[in-house]
């Protein structure tokens, strides 16, 4: 019979080394630097509280974090910039593309932002397994919106890479908050403007391929990748797709994916080859020959189960956690130079649960990029082309 008071009182007992424990060790590497500053900011612009209050970090007015309920949505409560020319000085800008007129079927895309901001407010700064305080760490602004045109995908698109492009030679990391998918060819466009003779490689997160060259006679959610890699610095050699697969994958998208060998794994590929395996999988094929990679997660990737507020719901998707495992890997090993979120519908979704998830693959995004010495930026990144530049491509009529 074991003697258990001898065994509790064995000195030589070491606890396990668990993911826990070393999140509780790194927790006290942070410092709390930003977060005094943002409770002595409270006190300053929105008065000490009132005298029955014992906590006196709290302010009358609501001007951070808390309580999570209050406050005017922008993502995570970042700043709001509203002279954007002044977004070179935070290291991470969000902007919001409220576009749905690129959707065939479900819309409601274009609520997309704000669906995202108000649920981000849920979220605190900071993670515990991966040990990183983003309020600490880096600096986070959002740019508002851009304004696009309802109706008229056109001159929404030239909109969106105008404002992307801006963002992007600013030296800001931009994480974009859409809005359908056919935002992927402007954003992208946008980025490429300012990459000179540089190349892009282009990790597409989905369940769709999204390459067919029109849809419904205009160039639709189901078209961004057609056009993307028409551009000089995007070639479609080192276009990855993950995640493709099921009754929604339009065979003339099929056919142009077969004739430029892009790179596709499904659901099932992913499952069988491991998690691991499908990561180098797309990092040896976006990163053969470019200088950045640009990531494109379409939230419909995840299974529909998961993610109710989306335009097209397809069962047997990724699973969270393996989406995001997948995006923490990629992310970690690879330059980004942009996040896209797309296709969050807000009209469609139950107890907020797409916008948490769209949330949490740009805060784990975010995450990584510190995690992996990409943020904070000393500089800008090299890649960048300090002159707007019209894509070599011949533009579609």
């Amino acid at each position: 019979m074991t003697d258990i008071n001898s065994q509790n009182s064995n000195s030589d007992f070491q606890p396990p080394s668990t993911e826990a424990s070393r999140a509780l060790e790194k927790e006290t590497h942070l410092p709390m630097t930003g977060w005094q500053q943002e409770v002595a900011k409270g006190l300053e612009f929105g008065l000490e509280a009132a005298e029955s209050i014992r906590d006196r970090s709290i302010s009358t007015f609501s001007r951070g974090e808390l309580p999570h309920y209050a406050g005017i949505n922008t993502f995570l409560k970042a700043p709001y910039i509203e002279d954007v020319r002044k977004v070179g000085e935070y290291d991470v800008a969000i902007v919001g593309v409220p576009h749905d007129s690129g959707t065939t079927y479900r819309p409601g895309t274009r609520f997309g932002p704000q669906g995202i901001r108000r649920i981000s407010a849920l979220y605190t700064p900071y993670n515990f397994e991966l040990g990183v305080d983003l309020r600490e760490q880096i600096t986070l602004c959002d740019v508002g919106d851009i304004f696009t045109i309802p109706g008229n995908n056109e001159k929404s698109f030239d909109q969106i890479s105008k404002g992307i492009a801006h963002i992007f030679s600013s030296g800001a990391f931009p994480i974009i908050l859409g809005g359908d998918h056919s935002i992927g060819y402007p954003t992208v466009r946008g980025v490429c403007r300012h990459l000179g003779d540089k190349k892009m490689g282009i990790i597409h997160f989905d369940r769709h391929v999204d390459t067919q060259e029109t849809d419904l006679d205009e160039r639709m959610h189901t078209c961004p990748w057609f056009h993307a890699t028409n551009i000089k610095n995007a070639n479609p050699k080192n276009l990855v797709q993950l995640g493709i697969g099921g009754w929604q994958v339009p065979r003339q998208g099929v056919k142009v994916c077969r004739e430029r060998a892009t790179n596709i794994l499904t659901v099932t590929d992913i499952t069988e080859m491991g998690l691991d395996a499908a990561v180098n999988f797309a990092l040896e094929r976006a990163l053969d020959g470019t200088d950045c990679v640009y990531i494109s997660f379409d939230i419909d990737c995840i299974d529909a189960g998961f993610v109710p507020g989306t335009g097209w719901p397809e069962p047997g998707g990724l699973l969270p956690r393996e989406a995001l495992y997948m995006l923490g890997k990629i992310v970690q090993k690879a330059p980004v130079c942009g996040l896209e979120v797309v296709e969050v519908s807000p009209p469609y979704d139950i107890s907020d649960m797409t916008s948490l998830m769209a949330t949490r693959v740009i805060c784990d995004t975010m995450a990584h990029l510190v995690l992996s010495g990409q943020l904070p930026r000393k500089e800008k990144a090299a890649y960048i082309h300090p002159y707007a530049q019209p894509e070599l491509v011949a533009e579609w009529s």
